[in-house]
């Protein structure tokens, strides 16, 4: 009995997991009513009607996958919620300059309905600096 008073006392030490993205900040510093009004100026207000949601280790969930002796190189967006179409076109569309040698290879599929298939090239980097330039 003389325990519980001393978990209480724990209780603070406990880790709480907070982690957000930049895609989550906006709406929890609107349904946070004790931050200051200079809190809300450094918000980034990133909507998109997709999310993407980082892996038990806190890194995007963008993987490689090479076929065919090393002459096919796929990536794949995993676990990609909402409207998956919406980021293969826009993946398409913007990830390279129209018009470029990249975005003339650049092929961009849905697959499973939770995961985008990119073929092409090896732009893993390019897709997973592009992904963090959007906020994810």
């Amino acid at each position: 009995m003389n325990q519980l008073p001393m978990l209480a006392n724990l209780k603070h030490l406990m880790p709480v997991r907070t982690t957000r993205c930049y895609s989550q900040l906006q709406s929890a510093v609107a349904s946070t009513p004790s931050l200051s009004s200079d809190t809300s100026k450094h918000a980034i207000d990133v909507r998109y009607p997709y999310f993407i949601r980082r892996n038990s280790r806190a890194s995007l969930p963008v993987y490689t996958d090479i076929r065919n002796g090393g002459t096919r190189y796929l990536i794949s967006i995993r676990n990609v919620h909402g409207q998956i179409n919406s980021l293969a076109n826009e993946l398409q569309q913007s990830l390279f300059k129209h018009g470029s040698p990249e975005a003339n290879r650049l092929k961009v599929q849905v697959s499973a309905q939770r995961h985008v298939i990119i073929s092409g090239g090896r732009w893993k980097n390019d897709v997973t600096n592009w992904l963090m330039s959007k906020g994810f």
